[in-house]
């Protein structure tokens, strides 16, 4: 049950995720797995008879565990794994919930019944995670899942080498990691993890030799809109994903609450990883808003990060958490890292912590900072630096950084935005007063396009009155996507744009994706249509809502308030 304490904040979110829309995939044969099935093998009868394109239907109901192993479709027609009847929920003493092992072009996806958001429930899991995906496997979609009350990760996707030498790197890529559309709470670790923090190697006895075996890489990953609340360990962690990593529009509350030093951030972009991270909101976690440890050559923009580390040993100034953190674990030199267009709210330490030598022609820039805690900590001399700053903390002279059109204040009295969402306002002092050198951020926190007037502005939001939340460019069907106002407060309209005579239905959740409105539209002519929803009643919080249209769909998330 959602407290009142998150409820406010959520409130104060004011987000506008839209996930891209999801191809249902043409459906070939079907193949219907019962609640009493704990295993299933591509490579035995009846599901050796499994091809690309086909679809495999957990029924609903309460289950022990599934393992799901040897099944692979191919790059155009994926297995589809769905749930069927209803509800499919795992309560179990075993050590996982769900595993995949040598599967490949697959999609788990819980979209089996319009009745619920999230159509597989792991509901506990006592010894273990809730997800594990491995062995191999790769080009995966896990979508549309609830995972409460794990023992380990929530979801946990990589394959670690061994002494067959088949998965080290150059041997094993893990391809196409797409997570998306999830809910994950109360677990020991974190609520996602993905690739192997042990870039650089580890030594495995093979053959009784000590060997150095490195982990294989990761090549396009897309983790994006969940909502991760309650973690023991960092919210979401990614590593060894070098190349074509996106972690964007996820919302993350009350990360690393069992302290674990090296564990500890709303998100890590780990070892070996070089991921673009933007449009999250990360609220009241104990850790490290974001951490930086990966190869640089990516952007860090349009966050939102809110009393980062301030839980954490509130009366010990120097167990420091900040808001965002640059290292040079695996820093590639010469590379640049982009901090850009970030609001960084009430960090217990510093604002932006850069420690990077490697890197080269970083910039920081056009982030809005307040009220950092670190000012009396460097004001009584714990520091040897003395451009100590806890705005922005440069660490080394040999840092090699742009600072430019940052936003950097006590308070947020003169900011000329709102102390509730941090949306702008008229006359705002950061209203195109960003920097106009870097032009690459073509959009703000909530995707409106930037700029808007002169130049961009300052922090995670484009003040424009005019604009009411067209998301264009959505594929398939379902185009220019808009929702007003939201949040809502009586009723809500979410406009749509279709190419073709179609049906088209409208599925509204609550957050623990319970369906609370199924309404149909029949025979839509191409053209602009809408449903208008009745929300008064409602009560305050985040809602989730799925359009579908000719086999396509289309999930996204508005705000109720009072």
């Amino acid at each position: 049950m959602i407290t009142w304490l998150e409820r406010c904040i959520i409130t104060l979110i004011l987000s506008f995720f839209l996930s891209g829309s999801q191809n249902m995939y043409a459906q070939n044969r079907s193949f219907l797995v019962d609640s009493l099935t704990t295993q299933i093998n591509g490579e035995i009868a009846p599901y050796d008879q499994v091809k690309p394109g086909d679809t495999l239907l957990i029924e609903h109901g309460q289950r022990d565990f599934l393992l799901i192993r040897n099944l692979s479709g191919d790059a155009d027609n994926p297995v589809i794994i769905l749930n069927y009847g209803g509800v499919v929920k795992i309560n179990t003493d075993h050590y996982y919930g769900f595993s995949f092992r040598n599967c490949r072009y697959f999609r788990f996806s819980g979209t089996g019944d319009a009745d619920h958001f999230y159509g597989f429930m792991v509901e506990r899991v006592e010894t273990g995670g809730g997800i594990g995906i491995g062995d191999k496997s790769s080009d995966f979609e896990i979508d549309h899942v609830s995972i409460e009350h794990c023992n380990g990760a929530g979801i946990n996707a990589k394959t670690d080498p061994d002494c067959s030498f088949t998965t080290t790197r150059g041997n094993f890529t893990q391809f196409h990691s797409v997570i998306h559309d999830n809910y994950i709470a109360g677990v020991s670790n974190e609520g996602v993890y993905l690739g192997s923090t042990k870039y650089f190697g580890q030594l495995i006895s093979c053959g009784g030799k000590d060997t150095l075996l490195l982990p294989s890489l990761l090549d396009g990953v897309r983790i994006y809109s969940n909502i991760i609340r309650y973690t023991g360990w960092d919210g979401i962690q990614v590593s060894s994903a070098s190349s074509d990593c996106q972690v964007f529009d996820n919302l993350i509350l009350y990360d690393s609450q069992d302290e674990f030093y090296n564990q500890m951030s709303g998100i890590l972009i780990g070892g070996g990883s070089k991921c673009d991270c933007f449009n999250n909101y990360i609220g009241e976690g104990k850790g490290n808003g974001i951490e930086n440890h990966g190869l640089g050559g990516y952007r860090v923009f349009n966050n939102i990060i809110v009393d980062a580390g301030r839980n954490f040993q509130t009366l010990d100034s120097s167990q420091m958490r900040h808001g965002i953190f640059i290292s040079d674990v695996t820093a590639q030199q010469d590379s640049s890292f982009i901090i850009i267009n970030n609001d960084i709210i009430n960090p217990k330490s510093d604002g932006i912590r850069f420690a990077s030598i490697h890197s080269r022609n970083n910039l920081v820039a056009s982030n809005l900072i307040i009220n950092p805690g670190n000012f009396d900590y460097y004001e009584n001399g714990n520091t040897s630096f003395e451009g100590a700053d806890s705005y922005i903390m440069i660490t080394d002279p040999a840092v090699d950084v742009n600072i430019k059109n940052n936003y950097l204040a006590r308070t947020a009295e003169n900011g000329g935005f709102s102390i509730n969402d941090y949306t702008l306002m008229p006359g705002s002092p950061l209203i195109d007063a960003a920097y106009k050198d870097y032009k690459d951020i073509l959009f703000d926190y909530y995707h409106h396009p930037r700029p808007y007037g002169s130049g961009s502005d300052i922090g995670a939001f484009e003040f424009n009155p005019e604009y009411l939340g067209i998301k264009d460019g959505l594929p398939g069907i379902l185009s220019k996507l808009k929702l007003f106002p939201n949040p809502a407060i009586t009723v809500l309209t979410i406009q749509y744009q279709v190419d073709r005579n179609t049906d088209v239905f409208l599925d509204v959740y609550d957050l623990k994706g319970t369906g609370i409105i199924h309404e149909r539209q029949a025979s839509r002519n191409a053209g602009i249509h809408e449903f208008r929803i009745d929300v008064e009643n409602f009560e305050a919080g985040i809602f989730l809502f799925t359009l579908r249209a000719a086999g396509i769909s289309s999930s996204g998330r508005f705000i109720k308030i009072r």
